[in-house]
């Protein structure tokens, strides 16, 4: 090899060289880039997900001790627009037919409530809510009955004075929250002889913004409703109670179960069991130390202005339907409401409710026959209640006897003797009861909770005829069947014959 070759040989071994020295270089630089990349998103990520995580966090951090709402078979949206419901349809009586909103207030605190039409009723809502327990004139509540007797009901009901409650705001506008026009338009009097969420309304004074006087012992930061129960130990006017606290929760929108303070001195009552499985927690408005400020509160319209109490009164036809079919095929005289709301209720108690939840196995039907019995209710009662079927206890026998000699029926009678019964246990007889069967009185109202197909025989003394029950169940669909008596007595044969003939052949 010459010199010249030799040379050549050198350059290009050197280029081969510098370029794979070149090529290292370069690819070790990118793959370096590409890691500080990738970690560099990868701490990105993890920023942003940490950062999500704190958000959520503190979202759900004023709701952490309130219960949700249970998925119900029969819900339909509560928040569709209310301007498109038609004056006393179903949905207007049932659902949310709260259709015009007032605002009153907007700046530091807000205040706005939601009238209906056809109920001539408001739910009303606020924010920066004072109460101060002091000016509510009302026994303190929530004692045993037994050691309140003879406490008269007006020491029970509110009497508010004058900054009972108050709110953050400009008073520069008024030093009370609304005047009486206000009042009468949208929280009217109506039949209702001591109207207690106008008279709270009514004293509601504006607080200045800037001014020291709007002291709070304690902040209440989750939406909390505000009720006041009339006939609170009667279970009828208790679900009409039920019944706003539901819708009035519904109608506000609110993500999660409230809690609920009486502003009422009521004793309490095995209905109470209820309230707390309903909602998120349950007090007294006296039992608090001190002012309490509320972040949003809510009140709830008493429960003789809902649909349950008017219907009494005032021809609402309206037929109980399933939610699928009323998806499908919308009917303003039809409506889901009243099984939704016993949905809720069986919920509450953890009962399931799931529309394709397993069947349990057949044993047999049941028929409830729901009895009248004495029980102390509240302190102006005597302990004993009204007979309403004066020979109730030969009626049970004889179906009782009809039972045992129709095994092949396979009948199984339940004794609901629901006044010492606990609440769990009287929804729970409810709902697995094919037939119920009772004299007319309140204990019947239970029937809100029952499945569909249940078959529901009322037996009506010419004393007390009233058409409550019959009404609930054609508001939830369900098949109904009264037996009219001359007089409180009852034939038993006459019960069996026509009662249980009536209620379907699968029973005989």
């Amino acid at each position: 090899m010459n010199k010249t070759q030799s040379r050549l040989l050198k350059i290009v071994i050197f280029l081969f060289a510098l370029n794979s020295l070149s090529l290292g270089l370069y690819f070790s630089s990118h793959h370096h880039n590409s890691n500080s990349k990738q970690e560099e998103n990868h701490s990105s990520l993890t920023s942003n997900h940490r950062s999500q995580t704190e958000n959520n966090s503190s979202s759900n951090s004023n709701n952490f001790n309130l219960k949700a709402w249970p998925i119900l078979p029969s819900y339909l949206p509560w928040t569709q627009n209310p301007n498109n419901v038609t004056v006393r349809s179903c949905e207007a009586y049932f659902g949310n037919g709260f259709s015009r909103r007032v605002d009153v207030l907007s700046s530091g605190g807000w205040f706005r409530c939601f009238y209906s039409e056809t109920l001539r009723s408001s739910i009303c809502e606020g924010g920066s809510v004072r109460m101060v327990p002091e000016r509510i004139k009302m026994s303190r509540g929530g004692e045993r009955v037994e050691d309140v007797i003879g406490r008269g009901e007006e020491e029970e009901l509110p009497d508010f004075e004058n900054g009972a409650f108050e709110i953050l705001g400009s008073t520069a506008r008024s030093k009370w929250l609304v005047d009486e026009g206000f009042l009468d338009s949208f929280v009217p009097d109506g039949d209702v002889m001591r109207h207690t969420m106008r008279g709270l309304i009514r004293s509601i004074r504006v607080v200045d913004n800037n001014s020291k006087e709007f002291h709070c012992d304690q902040w209440i930061e989750e939406p909390t409703l505000l009720v006041t129960r009339f006939e609170y130990a009667n279970l009828f006017h208790t679900v009409t109670d039920w019944y706003s606290a539901y819708v009035a929760s519904r109608v506000t929108d609110l993500p999660y179960r409230p809690h609920l303070i009486f502003v009422d001195g009521h004793s309490r009552t095995p209905l109470e069991r209820t309230w707390k499985a309903l909602f998120s927690s349950v007090r007294y408005a006296k039992a608090f130390s001190g002012s309490v400020c509320l972040r949003h509160a809510i009140l709830a319209p008493l429960g003789y202005e809902t649909a349950l109490f008017k219907g009494l009164t005032e021809k609402i036809i309206c037929q109980g339907a399933s939610a699928h079919d009323l998806w499908q095929n919308p009917d303003d005289q039809k409506t889901a409401r009243l099984s939704e709301f016993g949905e809720m209720i069986r919920a509450a108690f953890d009962f399931p409710v799931s529309r394709h939840r397993a069947e349990k196995p057949f044993s047999g039907h049941n028929v409830l026959f729901v009895r009248r019995e004495d029980y102390l209710a509240h302190p102006r009662h005597a302990g004993k209640v009204e007979s309403r079927l004066s020979n109730e206890q030969e009626v049970f026998d004889s179906l009782q006897t009809w039972v045992s000699n129709h095994l092949e029926c396979k009948v199984n009678l339940i004794n609901g003797l629901f006044a010492h019964m606990p609440m769990k246990e009287q929804v729970r007889a409810i709902q697995d009861a094919s037939v119920i069967i009772g004299a007319h009185g309140a204990g019947l109202t239970h029937i809100v909770s029952a499945t569909p197909k249940t078959i529901i025989l009322e037996i009506i003394s010419s004393y007390f005829r009233r058409p409550h029950f019959e009404l609930i169940a054609e508001w939830k669909g369900l098949e109904y069947h009264a037996i009219n008596l001359d007089g409180s007595y009852a034939q038993p044969s006459v019960v069996i014959d026509r009662d249980w003939e009536r209620s379907g052949a699968e029973l005989h």
